[in-house]
């Protein structure tokens, strides 16, 4: 994504065709998938991870995985995703998805999030204090304490 990213055009000049490039989402806005061609007109597929290891870590679960699970055979491809009640306000108003590092935490009333402090898809720290992403959509200002969100599963 940054000026000394070469990662795709070295793909196109190898003849590399996309099929996406780009993910409409914070962080992992940079990921891309494609294929390779190779003798015999067979296909290498490939994935191109962000570099940021919070969002090397969210495009994996929201794209990597479920690709695997699909190689593997298994019929359970998609994303695991839970609701759950916030915990506390959160400012929203991205122009984009935005998968926030949160604790999850099943109490005797409901299962509740957190989004956990962090400065960015490199605070690996904030990372490890969660044990999920909390998703919060496009369009929203903000997300109020009791509200039920949408949390990708680690």
């Amino acid at each position: 994504m940054g000026k000394f990213d070469f990662v795709e055009e070295v793909l196109a000049e190898k003849g590399a065709e996309f099929f996406f490039t780009g993910a409409l989402i914070q962080p992992g806005k940079p990921i891309v998938f494609g294929r390779l061609p190779k003798a015999g007109g067979t296909w290498t597929y490939f994935f191109g991870l962000p570099g940021n290891p919070v969002s090397t870590q969210v495009c994996f679960h929201l794209f990597v995985a479920p690709m695997l699970r699909a190689l593997a055979g298994r019929v359970d491809l998609a994303p695991r995703f839970v609701e759950a009640t916030l915990s506390e306000d959160v400012k929203g108003g991205a122009r984009v998805t935005r998968f926030l590092p949160a604790e999850l935490v099943s109490e005797w009333d409901g299962v509740n999030v957190r989004v956990v402090g962090w400065q960015g898809s490199g605070d690996v720290a904030a990372n490890a204090r969660g044990n999920c992403y909390a998703v919060l959509p496009v369009g929203v200002e903000m997300f109020r304490v009791g509200e039920t969100v949408r949390v990708l599963l680690r």
